[in-house]
C-alpha cells in the first residue's frame, strides 16, 4: 500500500458485531443496578397521610423477641448487631406498606409536585445501634421509609402527634392502648393463620363500623338493653349521625386521596378501595350507619351488612391488606381465613383494664 493511500475497511469477524451489543447491554445493566436509585423526596409531615409502623409490625422478629424475654436487653442488642446484615422477614404490616407505596407511585405520576401522599414512619423503642439492621432490611426490600423514631427503650407514643400521625400500627397492645388514650388512631396488628395473596396494585382497607369508624353508642345499647331495644333505638335515631370513632379520621384521609384519582376520571381504576364490614343488619340498623358516613361527606366503596354472621368468609373474598375491628372474636375469625387483622381497643366491648403505674415496656421493640 502506497503512503497516503486510504485503507480499505476491515471486515468484522463473524459474529463480532452481534456479540458486542449484548456485552454492552449486560455491562450497562450491571452498572445501573450498582448505581443508587433515586428515591422520591419525603413530604412535609403536615401535608401527608402519615402511617407510623412499629418494627415488629413491619418485620417478623420472633427470635429477637424470645432472646429479649429470656436473656435481656444486652443480649438482644448483641444479637441484633451480630446479624445486622441479615434482613428481617416481612411482618403482618409489610403487604399494607407495599400497597401504600404502590398508591404513592400512582399519585406522583398524576401529581408530581404534590405532597399529599402516604408517608411511612418507622416507630420503635429499639436502641439506635439496632437501627442499622432495620435500615438494611428496608433497603433490602426497596421500601421508601426515610423517617425513623428510635427511643432506646422508652415508649415512642409521645412522639406520634409531632409526626402528625394519621394511623399507628404496632404488635404491642399496651402501646396501642396508650395511643388510643391520646386520641390517635391506632390498632394492634396480627399475622394471619395462613398466607393469602393480596392485590399488588390496589390498596384495600376494611373497617368495622361501631367503635371503629363510629362511636360505641350503639354497642352500649346492646350491652345494656339487648338487640330489640337496639333496633328500636336505631330506628328512632336514624337521621341523627353517630359520633365519630377512633378511625374516622383515617377513612377521611383515604377518601381525600381517592378524590385525587376521581378528579382525573379514574374512579373505576382508583388504586384505593374501602369496605365497611359490619355485624349490623341492613334493614333494621344499616341506614343510620350509611347516613352517618354521608353526613361526614364520606363513603366506602362497598358496605357489607352481615346481621351477625361471621366476617371471616367475606373478608377472604375481599382480601384486604388490613381489616380493623374492635372485637377480638372478629379479629380471630379474620385471621383464620388468612386476613391481616388489627384490633382497635376502644369502646364498651373491651375487657376492663387494671390501673397500674406507668412502667418501662417489657416487650422487645
Amino acid at each position: 500500500m502506497e503512503p497516503g493511500e486510504p485503507r480499505e475497511p476491515r471486515e468484522p469477524a463473524p459474529g463480532a458485531g452481534t456479540a458486542a451489543a449484548p456485552r454492552w447491554e449486560e455491562a450497562k445493566t450491571f452498572h445501573d443496578n450498582l448505581a443508587p436509585k433515586k428515591k422520591p423526596k419525603s413530604p412535609k409531615p403536615q401535608n401527608a397521610v402519615t402511617i407510623a409502623v412499629s418494627s415488629r409490625a413491619l418485620f417478623r422478629m420472633d427470635e429477637e423477641q424470645r432472646i429479649y424475654t429470656e436473656q435481656g436487653v444486652e443480649e438482644y442488642v448483641r444479637y441484633q448487631l451480630e446479624h445486622e446484615n441479615e434482613p428481617f422477614s416481612p411482618g403482618p404490616a409489610f403487604p399494607f406498606v407495599k400497597a401504600l407505596e404502590a398508591v404513592n407511585r400512582r399519585l406522583r405520576e398524576l401529581y408530581p409536585e404534590s405532597e399529599d401522599v402516604f408517608d411511612i414512619v418507622l416507630v420503635t423503642n429499639n436502641h439506635a445501634q439496632v437501627g442499622v439492621r432495620l435500615i438494611n432490611s428496608i433497603n433490602h426490600y426497596d421500601l421508601t421509609i426515610e423517617r425513623f423514631c428510635m427511643t432506646g427503650g422508652n415508649s415512642p407514643i409521645c412522639y406520634l402527634k409531632a409526626y402528625h400521625t394519621n394511623l399507628y400500627l404496632s404488635a404491642d397492645a399496651e402501646k396501642v392502648q396508650e395511643a388510643i388514650d391520646e386520641g390517635i388512631a391506632a390498632a394492634t396488628i396480627f399475622s394471619p393463620s395462613r398466607d393469602v395473596a393480596v392485590s399488588q396494585s390496589q390498596l384495600r382497607v376494611a373497617f368495622d363500623g361501631d367503635a371503629v369508624l363510629f362511636s360505641d353508642e350503639s354497642e352500649r345499647i346492646v350491652k345494656a338493653h339487648g338487640l330489640d331495644r337496639f333496633f328500636e333505638h336505631e330506628k328512632v335515631h336514624e337521621n341523627k349521625p353517630l359520633a365519630q370513632g377512633p378511625l374516622k379520621g383515617f377513612l377521611e384521609a383515604l377518601g381525600r386521596l381517592q378524590k385525587k384519582f376521581y378528579s382525573k376520571g379514574l374512579r373505576l381504576e382508583c388504586p384505593i378501595r374501602t369496605y365497611l364490614v359490619t355485624a349490623r343488619s341492613a334493614a333494621s340498623s344499616g341506614a343510620r350507619a350509611l347516613k352517618t358516613l354521608r353526613s361526614w361527606g364520606l363513603e366506602t366503596d362497598e358496605a357489607l351488612f352481615l346481621a351477625g354472621a361471621p366476617k371471616g368468609p367475606l373478608l377472604e373474598k375481599i382480601r384486604p391488606h388490613i381489616f380493623f375491628d374492635d372485637q377480638m372474636f372478629h379479629v380471630a375469625g379474620a385471621q383464620e381465613m388468612g386476613t391481616v387483622a388489627a384490633h382497635v381497643p376502644y369502646g364498651v366491648a373491651q375487657t376492663p383494664r387494671r390501673t397500674t403505674p406507668t412502667k418501662q415496656t417489657t416487650s422487645a421493640p
